[in-house]
């Protein structure tokens, strides 16, 4: 038994949402008990005890969409010129990149960010990935990785046409391995789930092969969607429908599917995730990072389609993801009172029920039988924290960086800003080997 207390307890738990002298019990990997540190100590005097010393105790973050293999990009210089525009930008960079990723440049590219996932606070990912040059054994390898940092991760290939049929053969058959493992494994820690790159880059052929090998297997696709205009462009023009018909159309939409961005997106679309309960999950800095607009999530949201956040590979930090949708939307919408509700439910609400079509207990919450995700944030408020101003607290008072401790699975991996049990410096040294190795491929 494990009690991390003496804190402010941040729950997620509509029953108890916040307890100002609160303690988190914690048996194996699963939240035990919730309730005041002095009455937590009573009843499991044994218990191995971790101090918040006041600070805060929550659930940790949770990512829904992510791409672990961007690492390597970080400072490169690109050999063209620089792009225009967003399908340039795929061109002259992802497109080229990933290319070159060999399995140990997948696994060294992973682990990193993971590394990076821990200090701020970010406990579970939704990780979408490509290496064409490396397919098989690549979910694999990005599975290791999670495992020995201590990531709970959801895992696929993006299935794609631009690097021929074998290759986007390779990607399937990666996918349906992968998931098949996973579901064999009964590892709370990783599960798969069916990757798609884009509507521009898959043929009606590849979207009917990737269907058929993927019924009824029980999980569902992950995929970006009406990321680019470009994107809605080569629907129209080459199928006569826009990207979230199409996906439709192939009978792909629902509630175990992740339509990435929908930043051009009509109305009828809208209607279409809707009914289908589809998870579209938003990436604010990606989206302005690469110019392709700012998604409409709130009209999305007044029309009842359901909304998670995640970061694309911009940042592990959803700290920070969180802060750039509050401003994003109060930029668009031309409202200061925008944005309030809507983001927190997003993130706080939002994406724990995207991990419950994949994770069997509860994520994003602390209370009794949920899984024991937990971090400790260095904030000390400087007004009154209640209930109900909780994330305003969380808004304009903390950040990735000020996670002190973090649990995954009841297994404390990073306590008072010390990685456990990770040779930090030597996997930075061997990551920067492989990406200056790699730049000279690129």
């Amino acid at each position: 038994m494990l009690l991390v207390g003496n804190g402010q307890v941040i729950t997620r738990d509509a029953t108890q949402p916040y307890l100002p002298k609160g303690c988190v019990a914690i048996q194996d990997n699963l939240i035990a008990d919730v309730g005041t540190t002095e009455n937590l100590k009573k009843k499991y005097p044994e218990a191995e005890f971790i101090d918040a010393a006041g600070k805060i105790i929550m659930p940790g973050m949770i990512n829904t969409h992510m791409h672990l293999y961007s690492t390597f990009a970080r400072g490169m210089a690109l050999k063209d010129a620089p792009p225009g525009n967003f399908l340039q930008i795929l061109e002259r960079l992802w497109w080229r990149l990933d290319k070159v990723l060999t399995l140990e440049d997948v696994y060294y590219s992973a682990l990193l960010p993971l590394i990076d996932c821990i200090k701020n606070g970010t406990t579970t990912i939704f990780d979408h990935h490509a290496s064409p040059g490396a397919v098989r054994e690549s979910l694999f390898t990005i599975a290791k990785a999670t495992k020995e940092i201590g990531v709970r991760s959801c895992l696929c290939y993006e299935v794609s046409d631009r690097d021929g049929v074998e290759v986007m053969e390779q990607g399937i058959k990666e996918n349906m391995d992968f998931i098949g493992h996973a579901k064999d494994a009964h590892d709370d820690l990783v599960k798969g789930m069916f990757g798609l790159h884009a509507s521009l880059t898959l043929s009606d052929t590849t979207l009917a092969k990737c269907c058929e090998a993927n019924a009824g297997s029980g999980v569902g696709y992950h995929v970006h969607t009406a990321e680019g205009l470009d994107d809605v462009t080569d629907a129209k023009e080459k199928y006569g429908k826009r990207v979230v018909e199409r996906f439709a159309s192939f009978d792909m939409l629902g509630p175990k599917t992740i339509t990435a961005h929908c930043v051009h997106v009509n109305e009828d679309e809208m209607t279409l995730l809707k009914q289908s309960n589809s998870r579209v999950v938003h990436n604010p800095e990606s989206n302005m990072g690469n110019a392709v607009g700012a998604a409409p999530v709130m009209e999305m949201i007044q029309r009842g389609v359901f909304v998670g956040l995640g970061t694309d590979g911009y940042t592990s930090d959803m700290f920070e993801s969180f802060k750039v949708a509050n401003v994003l939307h109060k930029h668009t919408q031309q409202h200061p009172s925008a944005a309030w509700v809507e983001v927190p439910t997003m993130l706080f609400e939002n994406n724990p029920i995207v991990c419950q079509e994949y994770f069997e207990k509860p994520l994003g919450s602390l209370k009794p039988g949920a899984y024991a995700d937990v971090i400790i944030v260095d904030y000390n408020p400087p007004t009154p924290m209640t209930s109900e101003n909780i994330n305003g607290h969380i808004l304009f008072g903390m950040s990735g960086r000020a996670v002190e401790t973090t649990i995954i699975n009841g297994r404390v991996v990073m306590h008072n800003r010390r990685l456990q049990g990770i040779d930090e410096e030597q996997i930075y040294a061997k990551a920067r080997e492989l990406a200056h190795k790699m730049w000279d491929r690129f």
